[in-house]
């Protein structure tokens, strides 16, 4: 006697172990039970699939086994699958989250460090102004190309302290020459 039925069960295309246990339940009727695992999938949802209990004389399972079995096991290989690239994608966008919220943190840090850097510097030359050192002034204020939100910011501070160096060297020059003329 040949059959048909593993070949029947390859064409259904699903994906994990299929479970098949047969019972008698009286002389002339049996209950079979058909459950499908996938243990691919990491969603214990899969595990709220009941299994498919068929009940019947052996002829009348043998006649509609394929016929009452096929879609719902499709069905439930499909879902399972889908479970599984649904875990999966939802592992890729946590990573990727992650990812971004590092890079963003990041970002952010690097961002504070320079605004750190750059409210020192401009700190760090007004303090040599109060002192009266404007060239000391003019040289700790930072640079406008490294900061361009603060570009005009630091061009009119720059511009404030090299008006006190034109003065300066006026006076001394002056000076100068007042000292030398007067020597002869």
């Amino acid at each position: 006697m040949q059959t048909n039925f593993f070949r029947q069960l390859t064409k259904l295309n699903l994906v994990g172990d299929l479970q098949l246990i047969l019972r008698q339940a009286d002389e002339n009727s049996l209950v079979l039970s058909v459950l499908l695992n996938n243990e691919q999938c990491g969603d214990k949802a899969k595990n709220l699939i009941l299994p498919l209990n068929l009940s019947g004389t052996a002829e009348e399972l043998d006649n509609g086994f394929f016929e009452n079995v096929s879609v719902p096991l499709q069905r439930a290989s499909g879902l399972m699958v889908n479970m599984e690239s649904f875990m999966k994608q939802l592992e890729e966008v946590q990573k990727q989250s992650a990812m971004e919220k590092e890079k963003s943190d990041k970002e952010k840090k690097e961002k504070e460090a320079k605004e750190k850097k750059y409210k020192d510097a401009f700190q760090k030359a007004e303090e040599l102004e109060k002192e009266g050192n404007y060239k000391g002034a003019w040289s700790a204020l930072p640079k406008a190309s490294e900061y361009p939100d603060y570009a005009e910011t630091i061009r009119k501070k720059q511009d404030e302290y090299e008006r006190h160096f034109a003065h300066n060297l006026f006076s001394q020059e002056e000076t100068s020459t007042t000292t030398i003329n007067q020597q002869p």
